[in-house]
């Protein structure tokens, strides 16, 4: 029997043409390992819009829905599936690289093996705006930096949904913490998350303070979460044997080779190749980062900001509102 949903669909990869709100196949029968979770939340991020304008990764140049992570309520589950039961309140990072199997949805089908226990002092709203953002800055700064204690280490964009998680991770293994960001309003937001040096781009050189802040020594390690202009300024500000992780893609060194001449390490991340590759090792292990997180946050021990929430039907506003950048944390969908 085939069974329908109301989904967010983008028509191809023409992002001049919005989203439309419209019933689509729903996958039925679940596959033995996999869960059907009715959505209350989903979260929205740069990708998102990303696979709008240039189509998804998968089926390229036909209708998706968009949105890689969610939050919900478990409504069935496959014959194999142990674990979770009707009624258990989850969140997981899956799907939105094309087909019909993005979180812009009332339900995703998920593998049982990258579902996570939602806590239950933590909102929808949190879980579902949490996983894509801590598994890009846990591989980030902890698996691919490896960041330890008094380190001194810079977050671009610390403000934002990546950023202002990157910077509590970087903080709670003990580094020393700056970030970059686009006003004092938003400096006032880092430093009340553990950030020790708030760089307002428009007014200070980053360079230069980091070099001041570090005593001429330099970075041990910096996140580019901004773009390869600013990756290739970040090397003079690096100390020799510094570690530089980018989320924009690696770009060449400066005209000086700061980065050969210090031996930097140069890391790129981009945490839905799991999702593309079918990588089912690999997704499970993000799977536990995320287990890692939520417990984290429901202990208060990392803190989400929400921007905004809007309605699922609007989801159109809320990429325009990413879009204008200044947000502070995440901005997310409600499905209920």
């Amino acid at each position: 029997m085939s069974r329908s949903m109301l989904a967010m669909v983008q028509e191809g990869s023409d992002c001049t043409r919005p989203m439309e709100l419209r019933n689509v196949p729903l996958k039925w029968p679940l596959g033995s390992d996999e869960v059907l979770v009715r959505l209350f939340a989903a979260g929205v991020n740069p990708a998102d819009a990303f696979f709008r304008e240039f189509g998804p990764y998968l089926g390229a140049g036909q209708p998706f829905v968009p949105g890689c992570e969610g939050a919900g309520v478990v409504e069935a589950i496959g014959s194999d599936v142990d674990g979770f039961r009707h009624g258990d309140e989850v969140c997981f990072c899956s799907g939105g690289i094309g087909g019909l199997s993005g979180s812009y949805a009332e339900f995703a089908v998920v593998p049982a093996s990258q579902l996570v226990a939602k806590p239950a002092n933590i909102s929808m709203e949190q879980a579902a705006a949490l996983p894509l953002v801590l598994i890009t800055a846990w591989e980030s700064l902890i698996e691919r930096a490896g960041v330890g204690a008094n380190e001194h280490v810079l977050v671009h964009g610390g403000a934002g949904g990546t950023g202002h998680i990157a910077v509590q991770l970087a903080a709670l293994r003990g580094a020393r913490v700056a970030a970059t960001v686009g006003s004092e309003e938003r400096a006032a937001f880092v430093r009340s998350l553990g950030v020790d040096r708030a760089i307002v781009h428009p007014v200070e050189d980053f360079v230069e303070v980091a070099m001041e802040w570090t005593g001429g020594r330099g970075l041990d390690a910096a996140l580019d979460n901004v773009g390869t202009d600013v990756m290739i300024r970040t090397f003079a500000a690096m100390a020799p044997y510094g570690r530089v992780v980018t989320l924009m893609g690696t770009a060449g060194d400066d005209h000086g080779e700061t980065a050969y001449l210090k031996n930097l390490a140069i890391h790129n991340v981009m945490m839905l190749t799991p999702m593309v590759r079918g990588d089912r090792m690999r997704l499970t292990h993000q799977a536990g980062i995320v287990r890692t997180g939520m417990r984290l946050l429901s202990k208060g021990l990392l803190k989400l900001e929400i921007d905004r929430v809007y309605p699922l039907g609007e989801a159109e506003a809320a990429h325009e509102r990413l879009a204008a950048g200044g947000t502070k944390g995440k901005i997310v969908l409600s499905i209920r």
